[in-house]
């Protein structure tokens, strides 16, 4: 299952990207928010985090107007490597290399056309399990 959450700015892209899993049969859990009405990312960063720090979601997507706000707020959670990818290269890269858990996107810097294709890429690409990746991961969550 997929967590999604976003805040206003990215409302409409979620909405997309929510069309697309459905289109894919693929699960998910809308975490809000559910307008264009203004609200705070950071409660729903941390929404999809939390759903995917305790395993009730495998991956997350999270949409803001940058990606920026909402990313940082996600990688407040530990055990999270939120990542914000604006091209499909990105999107495999740090799944393959840093095992990311969730993508997080700026709706006001890529149209959905491309958001979906990153999606597509995101969540379609397997870490590569390579030792020398097992190991920055482990620095990454060294506290």
């Amino acid at each position: 299952m997929i967590a999604i959450g976003s805040d206003h700015g990215g409302y409409v892209l979620k909405q997309e990207i929510i069309k697309y899993l459905e289109s894919k049969n693929i699960e998910y859990k809308d975490v809000g928010c559910y307008s264009e009405e203004s609200c705070d990312y950071a409660q729903f960063g941390k929404s999809v985090a939390k759903l995917v720090a305790d395993g009730t979601c495998e991956k997350g997507i999270v949409i803001c107007g940058t990606g920026i706000g909402i990313s940082i707020a996600a990688n407040k959670v530990k055990g999270i490597r939120a990542a914000l990818c604006h091209d499909c290269f990105s999107a495999q890269a740090t799944r393959e290399h840093n095992d990311a858990n969730i993508l997080a996107m700026g709706a006001r810097v890529i149209g959905p056309g491309l958001a979906l294709k990153i999606v597509e890429t995101f969540l379609g690409t397997e870490f590569s399990n390579e030792e020398r990746h097992i190991r920055r991961i482990a620095q990454i969550e060294d506290n």
